[in-house]
């Protein structure tokens, strides 16, 4: 089987063809999609999200025979089905990029972070010791931390990158921590503050935060009022609530609309925007 991608020549020969009913014709293309193999994939799947419907019909078709994956198909059923799960709706996410992405190996590496933790935590233990642990685990041991010096590079975004190169967006670190936490048991929160994301804990009576992006520091609610007030933000008090885990993957989309433009991919820009307006559109609905 070919490894290499097809030439810009070989594409727009086969998108000539696309369209033709010919069953010789389709026969040949399914014998010559088979052969690119995966190399293939990403040219069908742009088709069969582009303005043309009759082009995107076939497309689809092909990529139903060939049996290749649609990512952005499978993320925007997960959107629509209003049954979310962190970990499931992160992954999704990241596959629309990066479909190749070893979902395994993500698990792999955040079930090691889990393990080195449970090591350490001498039980019974409380919450705020525990995450003391998960802070030496993630942020000495394993080295993550903020990537300010390429903050607009939407990579931090993905899991499987930040996983990989241990850097990342607030909001991405928090994935991280939040994940750690729910393999050890314990029930943490993520927190979307106006400008940037904390982790919170609300088992005692006054809850306390966690900010991966400054290496784990520990706030409690003054602090994060504190804190808001120096951005120049008027904090409310649903600011220092949970987050629900739709509004913190379509945050992520939001995000990548901006680095994707900053970064001149604008395809990749409206394709997060379209997520954004997929999130919307669900919860208006289900909210009438």
């Amino acid at each position: 089987m070919e490894t290499t991608a097809p030439s810009s020549a070989q594409l727009s020969a086969l998108l000539r063809l696309l369209d033709d009913p010919s069953p010789s014709v389709r026969r040949a293309l399914l014998a010559r999609f088979t052969a690119l193999g995966p190399e293939a994939a990403p040219f069908l799947r742009e088709l069969s999200h582009g303005p043309d419907r009759a082009l995107a019909a076939h497309a689809a078709w092909f990529l139903k025979e060939l049996k290749f994956s649609d990512p952005v198909a499978e993320f925007r059923t997960f959107i629509g089905s209003l049954h979310y799960e962190l970990e499931t709706g992160a992954l999704l996410l990241a596959r629309t990029v990066n479909p190749a992405l070893d979902v395994g190996r993500c698990c792999e590496q955040l079930d090691a972070i889990a393990a080195r933790c449970t090591e350490l935590i001498a039980e019974p233990a409380s919450s705020r010791e525990k995450c003391r642990i998960i802070n030496r685990v993630m942020f000495h041991e394993w080295g993550f931390r903020g990537n300010v010096e390429h903050y607009t590079d939407p990579q931090n975004s993905f899991l499987n990158t930040v996983l990989t190169r241990r850097i990342g967006l607030p909001i991405s670190l928090s994935l991280v921590y939040l994940l750690v936490a729910e393999r050890l048991g314990l029930a943490l929160e993520p927190v979307g503050l106006p400008g940037h994301f904390l982790v919170g804990c609300f088992d005692d009576e006054i809850p306390f935060y966690v900010d991966p992006f400054d290496r784990g520091l520990f706030r409690d609610p003054d602090e994060v009022i504190a804190f808001l007030l120096a951005q120049g933000t008027s904090p409310q008090p649903a600011d220092l609530m949970p987050t629900a885990i739709h509004e913190v993957l379509c945050r992520c989309c939001r995000n990548l609309v901006h680095h994707y433009t900053v970064s001149g991919e604008p395809a990749r820009a409206r394709l997060f925007a379209s997520f954004i307006t997929d999130f919307e559109t669900t919860h208006t609905r289900e909210s009438e």
